[in-house]
């Protein structure tokens, strides 16, 4: 922290909890002395008008205060009101929500609300409406905006009460030269000039519906938001704090003033924890700016619950993935990455045998439950007066507590906090830990694998020193084209770019630095990157008086209206798509039988899709896309009415004709434009320039990844109303899309095909001289067309299909699905990945082959591919979340799995140095997030992220000839290794034929 003589650095640091609203008078030029800068501090229950306790506490730091109130240079509030109104689904301050999408072609299939909780969707979900525009990914306009069809929306929202609007359009955080978002703004507010409008541009980044989940969460909370930062200014000024410039805290950890905070209110929303890991960085006296060049785990103990996070070198938390939930929402702001236990001061102790447990259940808010206070529970913080850690109430109380119990009970918090510090490291080296929270009165001085245990002075009120020294920043995130620079040179100038906003917020220029910088290539658009940059500096204090916030008239504009809650349910409202809580143990799929010649027939259910989705996304390999906007798309369809047919291969005659296909292109353009129809327009195009008018059965070009849903796209009554062959042309995700079991048997039978951008445009490919030679012209006419184009291939027949394609994998991604569930259902998450194997043949067909964090992700393009080297360092796992039912290939040391798109191989670096690898393509490598069960892919390789990896063995559809390994295998990458199947394998066992007897 620089000291900035001549100038009073003294701050007022406030965190409004749910608990408690704490209160520090800061003096930030002191934080090396012993005190740290605390001049005072104070403690008061949170109020139900949090501007109560806030008064309250300020009142009593105030009085402690040695410094005149003119000396306090500003005032800094970290709250959790606006999170927790979301969280309690407190109808008194949620808005209710009209939500207008952008985009002439896209974006109908998966409405807004889409995989939100049903009750609050019912609560915000008002009003949603078109409107032409859009961009493609190059940022060219998809459609401009139609002003005519903007003041007819605003005149249907007027009509049905609601105020609050929600603006999205595709591509619009790269919308630099048509301001899209912004244009209709500006029509709204001159034809409804009471409206409060939000743009998703405003709010959050690239990938749609998270950015328009982040954006409807800060809407629907406004008006509340703008109330209680009223009430906020109005409890200072009212102690004589008027002129005192009032900030909130952010994610990030950085200071958002009043106006910017009352137009974006959820940027405060995880502010509490990083208040606490700054606070903690502040206290510890090394220097909340860089801790000495190293990093720091956090470790926050509260009465229930401990947090851990990681502070990195600059002294701002590690951040978490891209995506991540709030109150059941997927968002893609930025929050620090925590790891949680059930472990805290008010957690029950209690003998079971032979075994000592400590939590997850606790006598929380009534902590006079425990012993010392002379209550009938035995707690930690017993546990921790007893071994003379604390001294807390009476201590004759647990004095008669048997040893036994006392010395187990130690040795589980130490486990317990040991392995949630590991489950936050990326390296095994020895890292220092500072303890934060009242709770942390029952850690022990020492822990395996710390350097040192700091429990550092003030810890209780850490989080309101995170707010007092908060800093300034700013972000820039953008595409941008990389045809004449070099990676170096464009961050370079983002980072230029990112300062200089910083610096306009009102850092101090000399002591900005960037905390983050990613140059992410984008696969299959060529020499354009994505760069991410963020930087922080030191609060100008000499610049407050000419940047003296007042407090905007957005925030009055709130004073005295009344709570204008439409309670009108309009017709036009998307149909609920959720459903009633399923039993998976006794889940039955839905087999019907038809005439003779027909067959059974399996009637696809939401449920089915939820399996199956699971269940393409582990068959994809990390590749192939995530499934979920195309498992919303469906479920959609089957509420309104529509239905879903898969049959046996064997059910057909030979003869009988079969389309196939799939989509093509960067996840990027897939995680804007959503589910759209480009493989049955580049069917029926296929179709016209054959003179076809209809066929038999339709199959998916791939079952792995987004690709795997396509065909049940297809051959729903929506569309040509066909049958699903429960068979694919992969078994997997492929990279390339000769890449198929088609084509290692029967070459030259990829052309004609057929590609449609799903806008209007196609192309339709006749003549070939290899099927290798496909690919690469229709990727580059795939950039033209949008980065992302649906792909027909030359229809075959079924006879074809039975001989060369995989058989049963529609059902082989229901059961691996339907495990995923199961694991779910008995709370045995961590043992996913036994139930996969179990469901696939069992452990001579499928392995566990390292369990581990993620601790690097190498990455770079290549002809148009994501590719890269993912490192994982094995992780000792909770006994817990042990596998009793499978053997690792290999503990300890190190995973590193190389790319292209999907996973090729694993190798295993052991801690001796001896290298092995442990399996290969085309055997199917996927990677299981250890806290959900569910698949990663490339999209989601982040550092932190604990998974269990997998292989399955492949079809011998791939190994039966040696064109499938010239192909599929791990040589046709580059790679000199022999292929040695992992196992022998099993075909899965069709649900038709299990469920349909």
């Amino acid at each position: 922290m620089t000291s900035q003589r001549g100038l009073n650095a003294v701050r007022i640091g406030i965190d409004v909890g749910g608990t408690n609203t704490d209160a520090v008078v800061l003096d930030t030029s002191l934080h090396a002395t012993p005190t740290r800068g605390v001049l005072a501090f104070h403690k008061v229950p949170t109020t139900p008008d949090p501007s109560d306790g806030i008064r309250q506490a300020l009142e009593a730091v105030l009085f402690k205060l040695p410094v005149p109130h003119p000396k306090i240079s500003c005032v800094a509030i970290g709250t959790t009101a606006f999170l927790n109104s979301v969280i309690q689904r407190d109808a008194r301050f949620l808005d209710r929500v009209a939500v207008l999408r952008l985009s002439k072609s896209f974006l109908r299939d998966v409405p807004p609300f889409s995989g939100w909780p049903k009750d609050l969707a019912a609560l915000i979900h008002g009003y949603v409406g078109y409107i032409d525009g859009g961009l493609t990914i190059d940022g060219s306009e998809e459609a401009p905006v139609n002003v005519d069809q903007v003041i007819e929306q605003c005149s249907n929202i007027r009509k049905i009460g609601i105020r609050t609007i929600v603006i999205t359009g595709i591509y619009s955080p790269i919308d630099v030269n048509h301001h899209q978002e912004d244009t209709v703004r500006r029509i709204i507010l001159q034809h409804f000039p009471d409206a409060r409008v939000v743009c998703s541009h405003e709010v959050a980044n690239i990938g749609f519906l998270e950015r328009e989940n982040t954006a409807i969460l800060n809407a629907t909370i406004l008006r509340h938001a703008r109330r209680t930062i009223r009430s906020f200014h109005k409890a200072i000024s009212e102690l004589g704090l008027r002129s005192c410039p009032l900030y909130l805290t952010q994610n990030d950890g950085t200071l958002l003033d009043v106006n910017a905070a009352a137009k974006l209110p959820i940027r405060t929303f995880s502010s509490g924890v990083t208040n606490t890991m700054r606070g903690a960085a502040f206290l510890s006296g090394r220097g909340v700016d860089a801790l000495a060049g190293e990093s720091a785990v956090v470790v926050d103990i509260g009465g229930t619950t401990t947090d851990v996070g990681v502070l990195l070198p600059s002294g701002v938390p590690r951040q978490a993935s891209a995506y991540v939930s709030v109150a059941g929402v997927n968002v893609n702001y930025t929050m620090p990455y925590t790891h949680s236990i059930g472990l805290g001061g008010g957690s029950i102790v209690r003998q079971v045998g032979s075994h000592t447990h400590v939590g997850p259940d606790s006598v929380g808010h009534n902590i006079d439950r425990s012993l010392v206070l002379g209550g009938d529970t035995c707690s930690a913080m017993d546990i921790a007066v007893a071994s003379g850690y604390a001294a807390i109430g009476d201590a004759d109380h647990v004095r008669s507590l048997d040893a036994a119990l006392v010395q187990g009970a130690r040795e589980r918090i130490q486990s317990l906090l040991e392995k949630a510090i590991d489950a936050v490291k990326t390296s095994p080296e020895l890292i220092r830990v500072y303890m934060t929270g009242g709770g942390s009165v029952i850690a022990p001085s020492t822990l395996k694998g710390v350097l040192e245990v700091v429990k550092l002075p003030f810890f209780d009120v850490c989080n309101a020193v995170g707010a007092a020294c908060a800093k300034v920043g700013a972000t820039f995130d953008a595409i941008q084209p990389a045809t004449s620079k070099t990676h170096s040179e464009i961050s370079a100038a983002a980072e230029a770019i990112a300062i200089a906003r910083a610096v306009e917020n009102g850092a101090i220029r000399d002591t900005v630095v960037t905390t983050k910088v990613e140059v992410i290539p984008i696969p299959y658009l060529e020499n354009q990157v994505r760069v991410v940059v963020a930087a922080m500096g030191d609060l100008d204090l000499a610049r407050l008086g000419e940047r003296k916030v007042e407090i905007d008239a957005i925030l009055h504009e709130e004073e005295g209206q009344r709570h204008e809650q439409s309670q009108i349910a309009p017709s036009h409202m998307t149909a609920n798509i959720g459903e009633s809580e399923t039993n998976h143990s006794s889940y039955r799929p839905n087999i019907i039988h038809r005439a003779a010649k027909v067959g059974r027939e399996w009637l696809i259910s939401r449920t089915d899709l939820n399996y199956i989705a699971d269940g393409c996304y582990v068959l994809g390999c990390a590749g192939g896309g995530n499934p979920e906007a195309g498992k919303m798309q469906l479920q959609h369809m089957l509420a309104a009415g529509e239905t879903i047919r898969v049959i046996e291969v064997s059910t057909l005659d030979a003869a009988a004709s079969v389309y196939w296909g799939g989509r093509m292109g960067t996840p990027a353009a897939i995680a804007e434009r959503l589910q759209a129809h480009e493989t049955v327009d580049a069917m029926r195009a296929l179709m016209n320039h054959l003179g076809e008018t209809s066929f038999d059965a339709v199959m998916g070009l791939e079952i792995g990844g987004s690709n795997g849903l396509e065909a049940l796209l297809c051959g729903s009554s929506r569309f040509f109303d066909r049958p699903v062959l429960d068979a694919d042309f992969m078994g997997r995700a492929n990279p390339m899309c000769w890449q198929i079991t088609l084509t290692v048997h029967r070459p030259g039978e990829f052309v004609p095909c057929a590609i449609d951008s799903g806008d209007g445009q196609t192309m339709i490919m006749t003549r070939s001289k290899s099927d290798e030679s496909v690919d690469k012209p229709l990727r580059g006419a795939l950039v033209e067309m949008g980065s992302l184009v649906g792909l027909a291939g030359r229809p075959t027949t079924v006879g074809i299909v039975r001989q060369h394609a995989v058989k049963n994998t529609v059902s082989l991604a229901w059961r691996i699905g339907r495990a995923i569930a199961l694991a779910e259902e008995d709370v045995s998450i961590a043992q996913a990945a036994d139930r996969i194997i179990a469901e696939v043949g069992g452990l001579d067909s499928a392995k566990v082959l390292f369990r581990g964090k993620i601790t690097a992700v190498e990455r770079t393009l290549h002809k148009g591919h994501s590719v890269g080297v993912l490192h994982i360092a094995h992780a000792s796992m909770d006994e817990s979340t042990g596998s009793e039912a499978t053997r690792d290939v290999a503990v300890g040391g190190i995973l590193k799995i190389p790319f292209i798109n999907e996973n090729i191989l694993a190798e295993h670096h052991a801690e001796d140095g001896t290298v092995k690898v442990l399996a290969t393509v085309p055997d199917l490598i996927a990677l299981l997030d250890t806290q959900t069960g569910r698949a990663v892919g490339v999209p989601e390789y982040k550092y932190g992220c604990h998974v269990t990896v997998m292989a399955l063995t492949c079809s011998p559809r791939w190994t039966e000839t040696p064109r499938g390994l010239e192909i599929g295998g791990p040589r046709s990458y580059g790679y000199d290794i022999e292929y040695k199947p992992i196992g022998k394998y099993t075909e899965p066992r069709s649900v038709l034929e299990e469920f349909g007897s």
